[in-house]
């Protein structure tokens, strides 16, 4: 739509590179002071090509307060392509460093903030060196809405049982231990459980496995904590406030199990994707990657 009224303008003004790369600087920076150090040029530089290229357009591009240089609609919209060109440009220009094609692009990935934790970013750290022109979006979700709603282009998940019209692997299996921390297992009883301060997931994940076994094997037991995400669950137990069940992939250092696999609450790690997202090099690059990375996950 931008380029649209820019067709319409009264000059019939064409938009070269240096044009999006003076709007992107002064969006980022919000001011011709930071416009200026991101194009290495002096402030008087900016403002007066700013005031060229809103003539030549023969529309506002920012509106100054005392905030700053506040951009308009079609400054954002010029921002966002300047951003891709950007993008273009970077890719291109290791390729050519690299005597090859190069992997690039954006693509949007979820996991649930315990699988981010855990295990994503460890295999992110290990391979995505090697992917400079490659942007990752990252979210943090429980369900499988993302993909289903094409909010997301792969996920990583904890199942039994994946949906069907989606694709991928099993990475591996995952169970469930009741857990504590060194230091506070030396100040309780750890042979009576259900005497214990348990930490548990609350009503934001009302399907998770180990509330069903805590209330089936403890039912008097009430939670002196509820959280609500695997995670804090996790952190919680590490700080010393009591025990929990928690996935084998973050049990670490400083915590200890009380138990062995917990029985019914077994699950798996599933990486998977759309059908219609196998086109696309970015998406099946980083699958495979993570596939490869995650796939050396010990099982249970």
């Amino acid at each position: 739509m931008a380029f649209t009224q820019l067709i319409n303008a009264p000059t019939h003004y064409r938009l070269d590179y240096p044009d999006l790369a003076l709007i992107l600087a002064l969006v980022r920076g919000g001011s011709l002071a930071r416009a200026s150090q991101l194009l290495k040029v002096d402030v008087s530089t900016v403002f007066r090509a700013v005031r060229r290229l809103e003539a030549a357009l023969g529309q506002q591009l920012f509106e100054k307060s005392r905030a700053g240089y506040l951009s308009t609609t079609l400054a954002q919209s010029l921002a966002e392509q300047a951003e891709r060109a950007e993008q273009a440009l970077d890719a291109a220009r290791i390729g050519v460093e690299q005597g090859g094609q190069v992997i690039s692009g954006t693509v949007r990935l979820t996991c649930t903030d315990s699988v981010l934790q855990g295990l994503l970013l460890p295999a992110l750290a290990q391979f995505m060196p090697s992917y400079p022109a490659l942007t990752i979006e990252l979210s943090t979700s429980n369900d499988f809405a993302n993909l289903s709603r094409r909010d997301a282009d792969i996920a990583l998940r904890l199942t039994r049982s994946p949906p069907e019209h989606l694709v991928g692997r099993c990475l591996a299996q995952v169970s469930y231990r009741v857990c504590g921390s060194t230091a506070y297992l030396r100040t309780v009883d750890a042979e009576d459980l259900a005497a214990l301060t348990w930490i548990a997931p609350d009503d934001f994940l009302p399907d998770h496995p180990t509330i069903a076994w805590r209330r089936q094997q403890w039912p008097g037991v009430v939670p002196g904590y509820r959280c609500n995400s695997m995670l804090s669950v996790t952190e919680l137990v590490r700080a010393g406030l009591g025990v929990a069940a928690l996935p084998d992939f973050l049990i670490s250092d400083g915590l200890q199990s009380l138990t062995g696999p917990l029985q019914g609450c077994d699950t798996a790690l599933w990486l998977l994707t759309r059908p219609d997202c196998r086109a696309l090099r970015s998406v099946v690059t980083l699958f495979d990657e993570l596939g490869q990375a995650l796939r050396l996950i010990p099982a249970s």
